[in-house]
């Protein structure tokens, strides 16, 4: 059993009854104790909040989001709703907001698609479905076109994360130096039908032959290859292959270090691993930018919200 890398764990000795309790005082009265509910949701684990729901609900005859909602404001409000959903209801409901806001937000269809394991993807296609009344697919393609539609649906479609095809590695990595070699225009196909049909795995070790016999890193022969969101989304594909928390890690980063803070990145990705690898997603962010992520999020973020994010972060590196 692999250690377990998430910095929200379940809550010892959590009471549910006694939690709904807590956050019903919170706020009844004059004035509502963000602290108090600030503390309690960011302590416990996303299935305890929903045992917390149910009690909640049976002991006020109210759902507690609603009720939340109607007491706070602002990013602390988004964030709180964020943590009270369940995994991949939010992936679900984040994908949704992507496709059927106005635009398309092409950032969250990469993060999501690119990162998320095969079974998770899955699970996300079914909730999809029941929670957001449309097929996940069919929304992607309506609003998507070209090769970078085609690469979110192998995505949506990829069948496993695991194995290696040993036969292919050296042929793949040959077909993507050929496919990025001196034509006018790169064959994109080859590399969407590469990128989107082999596990992490494989595609560490393509990588690494590529690298051997062409002297680049494949990240470089694509950022001259091709542009816009296919580019985006071929370098996520492989960021993550090579490593989920780095990827992360520059994601975090970014978003807070620019002209105004990326507000909702850096809460879906605070939310969505917290209790999956925050502990790698810092050590990474650590010895990537030589700063650690609690202060970066410190100086970047002020209120209940950036309190929120702090806790969340799990400590100081």
């Amino acid at each position: 059993m692999a250690s377990y890398r998430g910095s929200v764990k379940d809550f010892v000795n959590c009471n549910a009854k006694q939690d709904a309790e807590l956050l019903h005082k919170a706020m009844k009265g004059i004035g509502t104790y963000e602290d108090t509910i600030l503390m309690l949701l960011a302590s416990r684990s996303n299935n305890q909040r929903q045992e917390i729901k149910v009690e909640y609900k049976k002991a006020h005859g109210k759902d507690l989001v609603s009720a939340l909602k109607s007491e706070l404001g602002g990013l602390f409000e988004t964030l709180v709703v964020a943590l009270m959903t369940p995994p991949i209801s939010y992936d679900a409901s984040q994908l949704h907001k992507a496709l059927k806001g106005v635009g398309t937000d092409d950032d969250v269809l990469i993060e999501i698609l690119a990162s998320r394991t095969c079974a998770q993807i899955k699970d996300i296609v079914k909730v999809y479905k029941k929670e957001c009344g449309g097929k996940l697919e069919k929304d992607i393609t309506g609003d998507t076109s070209g090769n970078f539609q085609k690469l979110l649906i192998m995505l949506l479609q990829r069948s496993n994360d695991e194995g290696v095809d040993d036969n292919r590695i050296e042929k793949d990595a040959m077909e993507l130096i050929a496919a990025g070699k001196g034509k006018v225009g790169t064959d994109e196909e080859k590399f969407i039908n590469i990128l989107g049909n082999r596990s992490h795995e494989h595609l560490r070790l393509v990588f690494d032959a590529y690298k051997k016999v062409s002297g680049n890193d494949i990240e470089d022969s694509i950022e001259g290859a091709t542009t816009g969101n296919l580019e985006n989304l071929m370098l996520a594909v492989v960021k993550c292959a090579k490593s989920v928390p780095a990827y992360f890690a520059e994601s975090l980063y970014r978003s807070m270090r620019r002209a105004g803070t990326d507000d909702q990145t850096l809460m879906r990705i605070m939310v969505s691993r917290g209790e999956t690898d925050m502990l790698d997603i810092r050590a990474c962010f650590k010895k990537m930018y030589g700063a650690s992520l609690y202060t970066t999020i410190q100086e970047d973020t002020t209120g209940d919200y950036g309190k929120a994010l702090l806790y969340l972060c799990g400590g100081n590196d």
